[in-house]
């Protein structure tokens, strides 16, 4: 057992999400959004290298020394699989790490919208979801990844950096992807993919404008392809995945967006007033021909007024949904405030301290 398995255990204990260690400080856990430090006295950089180096091989250890950043999953038995992130700072070596659940919560278990079952089982198209780190995307997806394959039988790819979740087959065929292990790059497995007959595809980041456009093609093409960005609106979102590319592309991106665009799902997290952990609030964006419509013509300001007008169909805008949890008394004012997009609407209920 590595001499740090025992700080994951003291976060799985605790219900955190995230393990820092850096030199010069003491170990650190975030539970419920806010960082915690272990009863202990600081670590120097000589005590954090031999903690953190402990867990790597050779391979890893030579290209952290090359390269001073490095990033993998390590696995403790029976208790969960953790999302690493190695650096260098001012003061020494570093690490982040993320936990990642042993089990994969369904769509139920999230209490996030329902609708987001109706994405599962499209059959082709690109499906966002979005958020700014430790938002859960990875969660929902999981969850998103687990109902296909559960329901229906298809062949998933998921390309991924590392590989989080790890995914059994039930009915579908799974096959996942770790960048650096198993391929070069997202862009390099998304174009391998073409050849491998796949039914739906998970692009765990969407990071550059080869990315992008290879998956906004593979969504043309008949796939059904889901992606991360780091947006918390659709609005945001459409106007992202456009701004990447240039000027002289923007309207053939627009175009193809138009097309293959069949949902967007933003999410943020807010901490509970119970104390019991964090919940979930989404903006939910689908589909249709005048969503088509107002992408092809660049009125991506109208994006809001469409999601207001289509409540039925499942779509929701993100201060609606902060506004519900504070109206069921799961968030505070302040909370809700804090994460609120328009923030007027909820400034006369926050209390300054």
């Amino acid at each position: 057992m590595a001499t740090i398995d025992r700080f994951f255990k003291a976060l799985n204990d605790k219900g955190g999400s995230d393990l820092h260690i850096l030199a010069s400080q003491p170990p650190k856990m975030r539970i419920h959004g806010r960082l915690e430090p272990f009863d202990m006295p600081p670590l120097s950089n000589a005590e954090a290298t031999k903690l953190l180096f402990e867990i790597l091989d050779e391979r890893k250890k030579t290209h952290f020394q090359k390269n001073w950043d490095l990033d993998f999953a390590y696995e403790v038995p029976n208790l969960a699989r953790f999302r690493c992130n190695y650096l260098m700072q001012q003061h020494g070596i570093g690490a982040v790490f993320r936990i990642i659940p042993t089990k994969i919560m369904t769509i139920e278990d999230l209490n996030v919208p329902p609708v987001l079952r109706k994405f599962c089982h499209l059959t082709n198209g690109l499906v966002l979801v979005t958020g700014p780190t430790g938002s859960g995307k990875s969660t929902t997806l999981a969850a998103m990844i687990d109902e296909i394959n559960r329901a229906t039988s298809r062949h998933i790819v998921t390309i991924e950096d590392p590989i989080e979740f790890v995914h059994d087959n039930k009915s579908s065929v799974l096959t996942q992807r770790e960048i650096g292990n198993d391929t070069n790059s997202f862009s390099a497995a998304l174009r391998a993919c073409a050849r491998e007959d796949p039914d739906v595809i998970l692009v765990g980041e969407m990071r550059d404008l080869e990315t992008i456009g290879l998956a906004i093609s593979s969504a043309e093409m008949g796939q059904l392809v889901f992606g991360t960005l780091h947006t918390n609106n659709a609005a945001k979102t459409i106007d992202r995945v456009i701004d990447v590319f240039p000027e002289e592309q923007q309207e053939q991106i627009r175009t193809m967006l138009a097309v293959s665009l069949a949902g967007v799902c933003s999410q943020l997290l807010l901490r509970r007033t119970d104390g019991k952990g964090r919940c979930a609030v989404n903006e939910i964006l689908i589909g249709s021909p005048a969503l088509s419509n107002i992408i092809r013509e660049g009125n991506i300001h109208k994006i809001p007024s469409y999601i207001e007008a289509n409540r039925g169909e499942g779509m929701q805008l993100m201060d609606d949904s902060i506004m519900e949890k504070l109206k069921e008394g799961i968030v505070s004012p302040n909370e809700a405030y804090m994460k609120a997009i328009d923030k007027k609407r909820f400034e006369h209920l926050y209390k300054k301290s």
